[in-house]
């Protein structure tokens, strides 16, 4: 008799292993000195906008008011074009029942360490200026101004900047005069700065030229 084969045993199958939880992808740092794709631009910081600078109103100066009177203001010093500008001002003074007045500005040359060796300098300076002054009241006589009393002013400091500021003090002070030197260099400093740079256009008042090759006898028959 054929023998019988024992049944085979039944494989259990093994319970699968419960899935882990998927991590969470890594966000991907760029790579270093790797440049931004062309055409993409960085976000700019949003920038605060300033508050306007408020406009300063003009001035209106109170030179033929009751108790003024308009002041033609000359800058003197040694040049031989001040004296044009002298004929010119006190001319139209004299014609426009105006004033005269005379500036004269003590440069310091060089920063003084000491304080003796400044207050030297400074006396020295406010004695060139009662010279420069006699001189032009010498020069006011001798065309014809002897009615004429000038205001003498003196300050220290840069001149255009003394020049402006003394504008800007004294509301009766209505021209500026300056002379214009002929020498074929320029004009001069002051024509150079104040009434052909970049102050032209702003300046307070209006700044009138006189040519430094007119005669005296010519600019008085233009003033």
């Amino acid at each position: 008799m054929p023998q019988k084969k024992p049944p085979t045993a039944t494989k259990t199958s093994k319970s699968p292993k419960s899935a882990k939880s998927p991590k969470p992808a890594k966000a991907t740092k760029p790579a270093k000195g790797a440049k931004p794709a062309k055409g993409a631009k960085p976000a700019k910081a949003a920038k605060t906008a300033k508050p306007a600078a408020p406009k300063r109103a003009p001035k209106k100066r109170p030179i033929f008011a009751e108790g003024h009177k308009r002041k033609f203001l000359v800058v003197v010093d040694e040049t031989p074009e001040c004296e044009s500008a002298l004929a010119f001002a006190a001319s139209r003074a004299l014609r426009t029942a105006g004033q005269l007045a005379l500036l004269y500005v003590i440069e310091p040359d060089v920063d003084f360490q000491w304080l003796a060796v400044e207050e030297a300098a400074r006396e020295e300076g406010h004695s060139k200026a009662k010279a420069v002054f006699r001189l032009f009241g010498r020069k006011l006589r001798a065309m014809g101004f002897e009615d004429i009393v000038p205001e003498e002013i003196v300050r220290e400091g840069v001149k255009s900047e003394e020049i402006t500021k003394l504008i800007e003090e004294d509301e009766d002070i209505g021209v500026l005069v300056l002379g214009a030197s002929k020498d074929p260099s320029g004009p001069g400093p002051l024509v150079t700065s104040l009434a052909g740079g970049r102050l032209a256009g702003t300046f307070p008042i209006p700044i009138t030229v006189v040519p430094g090759h007119l005669s005296i006898e010519e600019i008085l028959a233009l003033a």
